[in-house]
């Protein structure tokens, strides 16, 4: 393996004092501009508007992980990730009405459909699913830990070599002693790299907000939907098969939604779960704190804007450091500033929730039912008043972990439109999916496409949501005589094939 003198170049200059210096002045001169056009409605927009990232990984013909070729990238309009095998693919943001929502579905669709026939030429196929299980022929262990060290930096063979990536990893490596670890049950982890984190794939659902002032209200909305959202979408109960002994006690006792895990244990080193720079964040008070909390989170793998960026808006393209910093606040909801509004004069710029908890979902149809529930449900809530703020934020980040423990089965935490506390899931799912049809209804949508857009998430209110199904499958496997990773691996297969058609997951 190898790696160019303008990689380690690019991790040295990242790394360099008078960088890291000049890099935090920008930031803080950005981010006043930012406060100042927040304080004075620059940000407000016309309407809301919708927008949404997917995830994936790319497996071969036998279904085992396999590297993206660069090609696929010119082919289709999809984008790289962490990760050589994976790709993300966008639907650019729509306005928050009955076309909006209708453009979004037949966005995301076409370019998952882009994205299948760039990697066909190459005897490949996209898999929309939240972790890979089942291994390159080199093995997990092997595929995970590949490094090399040259000049000093660290670098992951199967990483994208890119600067940004390699010294995000060797920042977070060097602030790990070098270790990068994941302790869930059956499975402990150890990489001198943070590729780990390459295991997990998410949607997000994006939802901008027309009127600043009530941004904070919104976001604490978000945080106190996280759990039951979660609770019908978990799809992440298993890591690579070839991770496992035969140990079938796993199956119960693993969690419903790993990525939760595997994200925070590759980052957040031995943080305090409130404490690590990847985790459920806390209440806003005034919409200026979207700005404060970036300044003021710890800085990783600085990098000064040289040039210009095609793909920037003109607003973000004034605020880049300020930008690159705010790509590495990892919280599971956070406020993304500056993105070109729908609607509005061409140099306007706007205030959004990156709404970042979900995994993806296995089906596009699956997946924009999951959008459509989420931005209904942030809109009914807040036009409607709803009480829901007044669920203690604790309260809200325990149903959020119960849920990553326990899927559909996690206890839940919710204040009703009545101001009454309840953990009882048939009352939060009745409010959940009555919110979310207000919201959509102010939107333009009709009852009937509001019903069909909706169904798919809705039908698994009985607990059929893809973590439970794939516990299932392997319980029925080993049942039938294989061995732990031989029955992940049987039911990874059988997902792949379903994965990606026009089935929605209820009807597997």
């Amino acid at each position: 393996m190898g790696t160019d003198s303008s990689l380690v170049g690019g991790v040295a200059e990242s790394t360099d004092p008078e960088t890291r210096a000049a890099f935090e002045r920008r930031v803080d001169e950005q981010a006043e501009r930012i406060r100042a056009d927040i304080r004075s409605g620059r940000l407000d927009t016309d309407e809301f508007a919708v927008g949404m990232e997917l995830e994936g990984y790319v497996v071969d013909d036998a279904g085992r992980l396999a590297r993206v070729p660069e090609a696929v990238f010119d082919r289709a309009d999809c984008g790289k990730e962490l990760g050589v095998h994976n790709f993300e693919v966008n639907s650019a943001a729509t306005t928050f009405d009955a076309a909006g929502i209708a453009d979004q579905a037949e966005r995301i669709r076409a370019n998952v459909d882009a994205a299948a026939s760039a990697l066909g030429e190459d005897g490949l196929a996209p898999v929309l699913d939240a972790m890979w299980t089942i291994p390159p022929a080199e093995g997990t262990d092997a595929y995970l830990g590949s490094v090399e060290r040259r000049d000093g930096v660290v670098v992951a063979e199967n990483m994208r070599h890119h600067p940004r990536y390699v010294a995000l990893d060797n920042e977070i490596l060097e602030r790990s002693d070098g270790s990068i670890t994941l302790d869930v049950p059956g499975v402990s982890l150890s990489y001198p790299t943070i590729l780990m984190e390459s295991l997990a794939t998410s949607i997000q659902p994006h939802l901008q907000i027309p009127d600043v002032e009530t941004f904070p209200r919104y976001f604490n909305l978000a945080l106190r939907t996280m759990g039951p959202v979660l609770s019908l979408s978990s799809n992440a109960p298993f890591l690579p098969a070839d991770c496992y002994d035969d140990d079938p006690a796993v199956i119960d006792a693993t969690p419903h939604e790993l990525r939760i895990p595997v994200f925070e244990g590759s980052i957040n080193a031995d943080a305090p779960r409130d404490e690590g720079k990847v985790r459920f964040p806390d209440d806003l008070a005034q919409a200026t704190d979207v700005v404060d909390r970036v300044v003021a989170d710890e800085t990783y793998a600085p990098v000064l804007a040289d040039g210009d960026d095609p793909d920037a808006s003109p607003y973000r393209a004034t605020i880049r450091e300020y930008d690159h910093k705010r790509g590495v606040h990892w919280r599971w909801v956070r406020g993304v500033v500056g993105g070109h509004p729908v609607g509005t004069e061409p140099d306007g710029a706007s205030l959004r929730i990156e709404y970042r908890p979900l995994p993806t979902q296995p089906t596009v149809r699956d997946t924009v039912a999951v959008q459509v529930l989420v931005v209904g449900l942030l809109r009914g809530l807040g036009t409607a008043d709803h009480p829901l703020t007044e669920l203690p934020w604790a309260a809200a980040r325990d149903c959020f972990y119960d849920v990553v423990a326990d899927g559909p089965d996690a206890p839940l935490a919710w204040v009703t439109a009545d101001g009454d506390r309840t953990t009882d899931p048939e009352t939060v799912y009745d409010e959940l999916f009555a919110y979310a049809r207000r919201g959509l209804r102010d939107a333009g949508l009709d009852d009937d496409t509001i019903d069909a857009s909706l169904e798919p998430v809705e039908r698994r209110r009985d607990g059929t949501v893809p973590s439970a199904w794939k516990k299932a499958r392997v319980r029925e496997a080993v049942a039938d005589g294989d061995t732990l990773p031989e029955a992940i691996e049987r039911m990874q297969r059988d997902y792949i094939e379903r994965a990606g058609g026009e089935t929605p997951f209820v009807d597997w």
